[in-house]
């Protein structure tokens, strides 16, 4: 089962480092973000990411999510749910497609505490386009679009990161205005 494959694989990371304080990390929608808290508590937090953590819930990877990490989540937005095709989202959240949920989620999560510089300098390195392959099993392509880092799944779909470095105790999050899927 995925969410196995997906728990063992957390639990094999090592820790990241100490988070930031509270008062540096950017808000999210409006809301403070906590260093203190891990991924799941802040998204809770973010009036933004509702559909996010609904998601997060009906998967039952909440328990991965607040596992100890490092993680680096590229965290959609509630009007990047609402832009996917109509009955998506629902069709998503039914009881018998919890598997490709926990796939579509996983699109967005990564083994490592990845701040945006350090993304942005391994773009550099690899000539204007990094891989970033995820725990849902895809592999992310990201590069930078002026000032911003976008990623493109593997079906061509772009997300810009519209807030970067949103440190928690077990990782970094990075909101982004576009939902990342697996191959089709």
């Amino acid at each position: 089962m995925r969410t196995s494959f997906l728990i063992a694989a957390a639990t094999t990371v090592a820790l990241g480092t100490g988070a930031a304080m509270a008062q540096d990390n950017p808000t999210v929608g409006g809301a403070e973000m906590s260093a203190k808290l891990n991924i799941v508590e802040n998204a809770m937090n973010s009036p933004i990411h509702t559909t996010l953590v609904a998601a997060v819930q009906q998967a039952e990877l909440g328990d991965l999510l607040t596992g100890s990490g490092p993680f680096t989540v590229f965290a959609p937005t509630d009007e990047a749910f609402a832009a996917l095709p109509e009955g998506t989202v629902e069709t998503l959240m039914m009881d018998e497609n919890q598997e490709m949920l926990q796939t579509v989620l996983g699109c967005h999560v990564v083994e490592a505490d990845a701040m945006s510089g350090a993304i942005a300098g391994m773009i550099a390195d690899d000539g204007g386009a990094h891989p970033v392959p995820t725990v849902g099993g895809c592999t992310l392509t990201a590069e930078m679009s002026g000032d911003e880092i976008t990623l493109t799944d593997e079906n061509g779909t772009v997300a810009t990161v519209i807030v970067a470095d949103v440190e928690q105790s077990n990782g970094v999050i990075h909101v982004i205005d576009a939902v990342l899927t697996p191959p089709m």
